[in-house]
């Protein structure tokens, strides 16, 4: 299974950015050889990033970090932060309420859904947040399966409970199973 991860998350990698070179790291993160400048120049968010994706490698999943790049289409934007285990995602960190989980998600899921717009391999953005608040699971389900409503494409929703150390994972369509759509 490992290994399956690995070779789709680096094959969807080296699709994204065929001339990039990929530098291991630490045990399964791998980092675009363009993006290790970030660790010296903002060393705060290169850490913050390390720790959320190692969240996520700790259980097992395969993370490369993509390079940073600027999307034209939205003002002030990057792309994706890392392809994990075969998909795009975009990692956030959330302190506030629903709605600011709510605009984090779509912003994040923009974020995939551009960087995957010409992609041939697949069209699932995914979006990881690692959540602050004490908001309750039901609450964060239904919020994230409201953004999706008009959305029909496939993705996961991984949530990382950081008041209780949950880690939960929806797909898009369980997610929007909730409101009918």
């Amino acid at each position: 299974m490992k290994k399956e991860l690995w070779e789709s998350s680096f094959e969807l990698a080296k699709a994204l950015f065929p001339l990039e070179e990929w530098i291991p790291t630490e045990p399964n993160i791998w980092v675009a050889k363009s993006r290790l400048p970030q660790q010296k120049k903002e060393p705060k968010k290169w850490e913050k990033e390390m720790f959320q994706v190692r969240i996520l490698t700790s259980r097992g999943s395969i993370a490369y970090f993509l390079p940073e790049m600027i999307i034209k289409s939205v003002i002030g934007s990057k792309s994706a932060d890392l392809v994990l285990d075969g998909e795009v995602v975009e990692m956030k960190t959330i302190s506030g309420d629903r709605e600011t989980l709510g605009g984090k998600f779509r912003y994040g899921y923009n974020q995939g859904a551009i960087l995957l717009k010409n992609c041939k391999i697949t069209k699932k953005p995914s979006v990881f947040i690692r959540l602050l608040s004490d908001i309750p699971i039901n609450s964060v389900k239904a919020k994230i399966a409201g953004v999706l409503k008009y959305r029909y494409d496939e993705g996961k929703f991984i949530c990382f409970f950081e008041t209780t150390g949950e880690l939960h994972i929806w797909t898009y369509d369980e997610l929007r199973s909730i409101i009918g759509k």
